[in-house]
């Protein structure tokens, strides 16, 4: 087996991420690969679906998410550059899962790392989980890491 030289680590910044990172560092690090590291913006909808949002204000939450995400990803790849890894941040907007498989496809990732929080019961029937359906759905092996 040839290895794994394209690791695209998806993160939304939660200790479970952090966990996969480092899964994913490693593994890039031991193959000599790229860590491309990824997040994911997912849109956002107000909690009440009556409740009225400016278009300012959907601006500078777009904006602030934006920003935040970039001072993130440029954190930890400067975690991977200390480790002697070569890496590349990816910042994109859309659905966390289906845009996970997605990148993993175009930038043609030989492994994808994802964190798990663990949920069960309701919350995890609420809000579903977006690990198994990267997991149902990649065309790339997938290690799923679980959260503290």
């Amino acid at each position: 087996m040839a290895g794994f030289r394209r690791v695209l680590i998806a993160t939304d910044f939660s200790p479970a991420s952090r966990k996969a990172f480092t899964t994913a560092l490693d593994i890039a690090k031991a193959n000599r690969g790229t860590l491309m590291i990824l997040h994911v913006i997912a849109p956002f909808t107000p909690i009440v679906p009556e409740q009225y949002v400016d278009t300012r204000t959907w601006d500078r939450i777009d904006k602030e998410a934006h920003r935040w995400g970039t001072l993130q990803l440029r954190r930890l790849a400067d975690r991977a550059k200390k480790a002697g890894v070569r890496v590349v941040g990816l910042l994109v907007d859309g659905d966390p899962a289906q845009t996970i498989v997605r990148v993993a496809r175009m930038r043609r990732a030989d492994l994808l790392v994802v964190g798990t929080h663990g949920r069960t019961g309701l919350s995890k029937f609420v809000t579903g989980s977006i690990a198994n359906r990267i997991v149902a759905t990649a065309t790339c092996p997938v290690v799923t890491v679980r959260g503290a």
